[in-house]
């Protein structure tokens, strides 16, 4: 069985970082719009935290994915060849 390159073994593991960054991104921003959204006062500072965090979560979707679609490319390009 043929093994990976330093340099493929350096880009999946900066692969798997990357995936395991993104998770805690989505996380935390989560735990912290919870806090914002119960102390909110109004029912239009509720909807704006809302949104706000609604907004928020699709960037970070959005670049969770077109982040794995490059370094996925990458970890293809570097897999060993049989």
């Amino acid at each position: 069985m043929a093994q990976r390159s330093f340099f493929g073994k350096l880009i999946k593991w900066i692969f798997i970082g990357f995936n395991l960054l993104m998770l805690f991104w989505l996380i935390s921003g989560m735990m912290g719009a919870s806090e914002v959204v119960s102390s909110a006062s109004t029912e239009a500072e509720q909807a704006g935290a809302a949104i706000g965090t609604g907004i928020g979560m699709f960037l970070i979707f959005t670049l969770w994915a077109i982040g794995d679609i490059i370094l996925g490319i990458f970890v293809l390009l570097t897999r060993p060849k049989n």
